[in-house]
Parts: C-alpha cells; sequence; structure tokens
C-alpha cells in the first residue's frame, strides 16, 4: 500500500515538473521567435530605408544628367542661331554687292547704247558720201568708156548666158525626166510621207539566247551526273544547250523562239530553286508551258488593243500572239505586222479607204506563219483558210491571198497591204539581208566627196536620198559652193548606181560668237 502511494506520489510529481518544464520551454521559445521576429523587423526596416536612399540618389543623377542634356541642346541650337544669323548677314552684304555691281553695269551699258547711236550716225553719214563718191565714179567710167551702165550690164549677162548653156540644157533634160516620172513621184511621196510618219525601231531577232549563271559551278549542276541533266534539258524542251568556256554563262541554240524562250524560263527557275534533276525539269517545263499558252494571249491581245481592232475570235487572238515567236530573215513576224498594219492604215487614211479595215487586213497578212511549221501549206494558204474560219470580211481574205502576188487583189486595201509588206520588209534594217547593202549604199555615198576642195563633212540622210555636204567657210564663198554641189551631184551620176534620186545640199555657214561677261 504504502509503495502504490510513494509510485502515485512520484508519478504526480513527475507530471507536475513535466508541466514545468514544458511551460517554461515555450516561454523560452516564445521569447526567441518574438526576438527573431524584432531582428527580421529591423532588418526590413533598415532594406528598406537603403532602397529608398539610392532610389532618391538615383533620381538626383538623372535629374541632374538631364539637367545637362538640356543645357548642352540649348547651346547648340544657340550656335546654330548664330551661324544662321552670320549666314543671313553675309547672303545680305553679297545682295547688296550684287546690286552695285548690277547698277554700274547699268550705267555702262547705257554709255555704251549713247555711244553706238553717235556711231551709227556717223556710220550713215559716211554710207551718204560713199554714195555720193560711186554715183560720180560710175559717170566718170561712163564718160571714159562711152557705154551706159546698162549696156556694160547687157554685155556681161550675155557672157553668163553662154557660160550657162550646157547646164541650161541639162537642166531641160532633167525637167522632162521629172515630167515623165511625176505620177510615180506622187506615189513616192505618199509613200515617204507615211514611212515618216510611222517612227518604229528596227530590232533583229536572234537564234541564241544566253543565260547568266551566279558562278561557274552551276555549269557542272546543269550538266549533271554523267550529263543527264543536259539531255532531259535538250530532249524535253527542243533547245541545244551550249556550255563552253565563257564564264557565267549558258547558251541557248535555237531556229524556233517559242522553244528557246521556254527553255531560257525553265532554265533561270531551275537555277534560282536551286535542285536540278530530270524529274523537276519535267515539271517546270510543264509549269512554264502552260504560263507561256497565257503570255502567248496578252501578245495577241497587246496588238489588236494598239491598233485599236475589235470583234476578233479568242482562237484567232492566240494564233496572232504565236507570231510574236515566229521570224523571218531575222524579222520579228508579230512586229512586221503591227508595222504593215500601221503603214496600211496611214495610207488608207490618204485614200480615203476604210482605215481600220485596213489596218486588220495588214495585220492578218501574215497569220499562216504563225502555224505554217504545225500544218502543211504554204503560209498565204494557211491564212486564207484561217480567215474563212473565223470569219474575217472578204477584203481581208482577198489582202492575205494577194499580198506576194499569187492572186489578183480586188480592192484598194489589198493593194495597201501588198506595198506595205514591201515597204517593212525592204526598208533599212528591217532584214539581214537588206541591212548590209544599206550600210554600204550610205558609205559610198558619203565618200564620193572625197577629192573634192573645200569640203568639211559629208553626211548621207533619210536613208541615202539626201547627202548634206558642210563646206569650210573661210575657203568657199557662197558662189563657189553652187559649184561644189554641181561637182557633186555629176560625181554621183558617173561613179553610182541608184533608184530615184538623190538631193545634194551644201551648208556653208559662218558664226560669231561673243561671251558676255
Amino acid at each position: 500500500m504504502n509503495n502504490t502511494l510513494i509510485f502515485i506520489l512520484i508519478a504526480f510529481v513527475g507530471m507536475v515538473v513535466g508541466a514545468l518544464l514544458i511551460l517554461v520551454v515555450n516561454a523560452v521559445r516564445g521569447n526567441l521567435i518574438s526576438k527573431k521576429s524584432k531582428q527580421i523587423l529591423e532588418d526590413t526596416k533598415k532594406e528598406a530605408d537603403k532602397i529608398k536612399r539610392d532610389s532618391v540618389l538615383e533620381t538626383k543623377e538623372e535629374l541632374h544628367k538631364l539637367k545637362l542634356d538640356t543645357e548642352k541642346e540649348i547651346k547648340e541650337k544657340k550656335q546654330e542661331m548664330k551661324e544662321a544669323e552670320s549666314r543671313l548677314n553675309q547672303r545680305e552684304a553679297n545682295m547688296d554687292k550684287r546690286d552695285l555691281m548690277f547698277q554700274k553695269r547699268e550705267e555702262t551699258l547705257d554709255e555704251r547704247e549713247s555711244k553706238i547711236t553717235l556711231k551709227q550716225t556717223a556710220i550713215l553719214e559716211e554710207q551718204a558720201k560713199v554714195e555720193e563718191i560711186k554715183n560720180e565714179q560710175i559717170k566718170i567710167l561712163q564718160e571714159l568708156s562711152g557705154i551706159s551702165k546698162e549696156e556694160a550690164h547687157e554685155l556681161v549677162m550675155e557672157k553668163v548666158r553662154l557660160s550657162m548653156d550646157l547646164e541650161i540644157a541639162n537642166y531641160i533634160k532633167e525637167r522632162e525626166n521629172e515630167a515623165k516620172l511625176e505620177c510615180d513621184k506622187k506615189a513616192r511621196e505618199m509613200l515617204v510621207l507615211s514611212m515618216q510618219r510611222y517612227a518604229a525601231d528596227v530590232a533583229e531577232e536572234q537564234t541564241i539566247t544566253v543565260v547568266s549563271l551566279p558562278n561557274d559551278e552551276m555549269k557542272g549542276r546543269i550538266i549533271g551526273r554523267e550529263g543527264r541533266n543536259i539531255r532531259t534539258i535538250e530532249a524535253i524542251t527542243g533547245v541545244d544547250l551550249i556550255i563552253d568556256d565563257t564564264p557565267e554563262a549558258v547558251v541557248l541554240s535555237s531556229f524556233d523562239p517559242l522553244r528557246r524562250e521556254i527553255a531560257r524560263i525553265t532554265l533561270e527557275t531551275l537555277i534560282k530553286d536551286g535542285r536540278i534533276h530530270p524529274t523537276r525539269i519535267e515539271e517546270l517545263y510543264d509549269k512554264v508551258s502552260k504560263e507561256m499558252n497565257e503570255k502567248i494571249i496578252e501578245y495577241g491581245n497587246n496588238a489588236l488593243f494598239r491598233l485599236g481592232l475589235t470583234k476578233v475570235d479568242p482562237k484567232l487572238v492566240t494564233i496572232i500572239g504565236k507570231l510574236q515567236f515566229r521570224t523571218s530573215y531575222g524579222q520579228n513576224a508579230l512586229t512586221h505586222s503591227i508595222e504593215v498594219a500601221e503603214l496600211a492604215g496611214l495610207l488608207a487614211g490618204e485614200l480615203g479607204e476604210n482605215v481600220m479595215l485596213a489596218k486588220r487586213a495588214g495585220l492578218l497578212h501574215d497569220i499562216g506563219k504563225a502555224i505554217d511549221h504545225e500544218i502543211e501549206g504554204s503560209h498565204v494558204e494557211i491564212g486564207v483558210d484561217l480567215a474563212k474560219k473565223y470569219n474575217e470580211p472578204e477584203e481581208v481574205i482577198n489582202a492575205i491571198a494577194s499580198h506576194h502576188g499569187d492572186t489578183e487583189p480586188t480592192s484598194v486595201i489589198a493593194t495597201i497591204v501588198s506595198i506595205c509588206d514591201s515597204l517593212s520588209a525592204s526598208r533599212p534594217g528591217a532584214r539581214n539581208d537588206s541591212l548590209e547593202n544599206y550600210l554600204k549604199r550610205l558609205e559610198q555615198l558619203e565618200k564620193v566627196t572625197e577629192g573634192i576642195d573645200g569640203i568639211e563633212k559629208t553626211f548621207a540622210v533619210q536613208a541615202g536620198r539626201e547627202l548634206r555636204v558642210i563646206v569650210k567657210p573661210e575657203e568657199v564663198d557662197d558662189l563657189k559652193s553652187y559649184k561644189i554641189a554641181r561637182d557633186v551631184r555629176e560625181k554621183i551620176e558617173k561613179e553610182m548606181q541608184y533608184p530615184g534620186t538623190i538631193k545634194v545640199t551644201v551648208i556653208r555657214e559662218i558664226r560669231a560668237q561673243e561671251e558676255a561677261k
């Protein structure tokens, strides 16, 4: 019993002691926590004060910097204003100097004008005196010679008539020839007028196209392994690729401009794309071929718009566009057809015919050339069939059939188209075979004056129909210039063969030049 009480007592005491220990521990922990919290608050307050001081300092520095920048900018503006003011003052001073100079110049001019007036008066008085002396001398000569002034004039004129008999005979002969050619002259003037009113550039078509490369390494990629790429390009385009030592260039050769254009666009697209292999080549060729069809239609529509023609079948428009890619002796077929249409319109207007119908016939006269490589027969026969197929007027059909003399023309418009076709094909530089002869004729015409004294330069103008001779004014007077013109004319008639006539113009010019300071 006593042991139990002791045990209970000990347990109670232990519990009391444990409770006391727990209270003590909690009190100590609370004190520690409160101290830690106070420390944290103090640290936070210190950090806030520090941040506040730093921000104040930064703000002060920024304000100081802004103040310095503002002061610097103000100084620069003031300096600019001072410089502008000085420039204005300088300009004002210069203007004052110019005003003074102009005033002095005006005074000088007034003095010169007064002096000139006095000189003119003196010259007039001297001329009157010279005229009186001249009349007196004439009277003395008449008394000494025993003949009057009129009789002396008649003697001189008689000698001139005798010396000019041969030239008058030649002149009469020329006038007779001109009378015989009067009708041809009027027709030629009308043709020349039309040609002058239609001034178009001549561009010779080539059979090759040069494609630029970014570098010479691209040549190897175009050739491909064992030449498979170049063989594919040549096979599907029908164009020959010439790859030689020419740096950064590949030449496309073909007599068909359409194939050559498609091959050019395909090759340039392959070079930009960078993927060059047979499959890609075929894909791009198909794509370019489809786009080229749209371009052909655009060429046809542009030609019709330029000539002002309407109501043309869309299929015929496509065939007209194909003429852009056909040539004849180096002359572009579409350009030639447009030129014939323009000339035909001008001549029809001069003759009072239907201008639009003449233009239509001129544009379609060579339409068969667009597809003569696809269909058997001459381009005249093919053109007539196409005109009938697309319901063109009878005048147009007859113009197509007769423009090469295969059929008799039945209208004035057909004759006009035939004439304009010859004009466009034969005018200087239009075709390869006429350009060389044209240049040789001009060169021979300009060299015909060699060996004649007093000539400075010679120019053949108006396609060789006129020769302009510039003489040296200090060596050739006005009378001698007429003799040089006759000498040049005779030399041309003896040494050259030419159609029509050549006009010789001798130019003698004296220029007096002074520079006012």
